[in-house]
């Protein structure tokens, strides 16, 4: 399936050496949605790193923040770090915010994000497709009790329940016994949106980052506890990565995964694609993260790392980007693109 995006791009980003080309940089971070924090994080980070490369980068905390400096002329161009949806700015509504005040950005445009961020709508774009997924069920949400026990056993246990538009982990619930189904229910209902529930594959976790035209060594996550929460993600120093994750055909065989469901969701620029790989070696794609997060945690570094790419480095390749992508390249203030 074609990218829809590649009739306004190359697949590779446009390489830039004067950091004067990019003009005045929007980083925005933080927002309103559950990722607020991890958003904040990564943010501080990708604006020292474009600095430290002479970058003339600023902080922007939230869409509305954004887009009234953008309105006043003050930025050529957006970095987004926002994670997640509803003022996360993973979700489509920023990048439609910013396309139509022909503002260059890095990452996915609205169709890969909002499709990204919909994890049932993904899956069903794979399913289409014929690239592996978890079998799963879409639950709206509010619904009642017979309705989400006639899911679980189409989909039968251990299965996973989560919302269908979150990130990091938030609301997710690994069920391995029907008497748990409920309060699992209940938590992944706090968010907004429906909710998804899906066979869980008990075997590896699995990770593959798109970096421009280069899909970077897979990893594979082997956190101390259960499974690869928000903790475990966040907060742990005892998760181990390994990198690259598989060796020889496998690694290959991962990595063109990969890259068929990034393509698939319409996603350009930059991403990070999750995969369940079970007992018997088949991979099960999860979901694809269009603004995966940069801190001191996150995957997308320690990939770049072990391919040779600095974080300094994978921060000026994001940001490149939003070049070439169809934009007017030229904006009369002082957040002229030069």
């Amino acid at each position: 399936m074609p990218n829809p995006e590649s009739r306004l791009v190359n697949p590779g980003a446009q390489r830039i050496s004067d950091p004067a080309q990019f003009g005045r940089v929007a980083v925005v971070m933080g927002g309103s949605s559950a990722e607020r924090e991890v958003s904040l994080d990564s943010g501080r980070n990708v604006l020292a790193a474009l600095r430290s490369r002479g970058v003339d980068a600023h902080a922007i905390d939230g869409i509305p923040a954004l887009l009234d400096a953008l309105r006043a002329g003050h930025f050529a161009r957006v970095f987004n770090i926002l994670h997640g949806q509803h003022g996360g700015g993973e979700d489509g509504v920023l990048q439609g915010a910013l396309e139509s005040l022909n503002v260059p950005y890095t990452g996915s445009g609205v169709l890969g994000s909002a499709l990204s961020m919909d994890k049932v709508r993904s899956k069903r774009v794979w399913q289409s497709l014929g690239l592996p997924t978890p079998v799963f069920v879409a639950l709206e949400r509010g619904a009642d009790a017979q309705a989400v026990h006639a899911a679980a056993r189409q989909v039968g246990f251990p299965l996973i329940v989560k919302p269908a538009c979150e990130g990091s982990s938030v609301g997710v619930t690994r069920v391995f016994a029907e008497g748990d189904l409920d309060s699992a229910v209940e938590l992944a209902a706090r968010y907004p949106g429906d909710l998804l529930m899906e066979t869980l594959i008990e075997g590896d976790e699995m990770t593959v980052a798109i970096l421009g035209g280069q899909v970077l060594p897979s990893i594979h996550i082997v956190p101390k506890g259960t499974f690869y929460d928000y903790n475990a993600k966040y907060v742990a120093e005892d998760t181990q990565y390994l990198c690259p994750g598989l060796q020889g055909p496998a690694e290959e065989e991962l990595r063109t995964l990969a890259r068929q469901a990034f393509d698939a969701l319409g996603c350009h620029g930059w991403g990070r694609v999750d995969v369940m790989r079970d007992r018997a070696g088949r991979n099960f794609l999860l979901e694809v993260n269009t603004a995966p997060g940069m801190t001191s945690h996150s995957l997308v570094p320690k990939a770049a790392k072990v391919a040779g790419i600095d974080y300094e480095e994978v921060c000026w390749r994001v940001l490149e980007t939003s070049l070439g992508r169809g934009f007017a390249e030229s904006r009369d203030s002082e957040g002229d693109a030069r």
